[in-house]
């Protein structure tokens, strides 16, 4: 049952992994934001329910990071 589950897991980021590439999200040769991070990670998380339709995106607007110190 185990095994089951770990391929099922597997093949489900495999999916999301495929989403996240045509959509796009890899490549590119700029600073990865927490935007772009959150978005792909969401897509790839999310996996096969993106071709039903959901787009997982991320509101980094709310997230305040510390500052360095001097």
């Amino acid at each position: 049952m185990g095994r089951l589950l770990g391929i099922i897991v597997v093949v489900w980021l495999l999916i999301g992994v495929v989403a996240a590439a045509q959509r796009g999200y890899f490549g590119g040769d700029s600073d990865v934001s927490c935007k772009e991070f959150g978005d792909t990670a969401l897509t790839i998380v999310a996996g096969p329910l993106n071709y039903i339709g959901i787009n997982p995106k991320v509101d980094c607007s709310k997230v305040k990071a510390p500052k360095p110190s001097e």
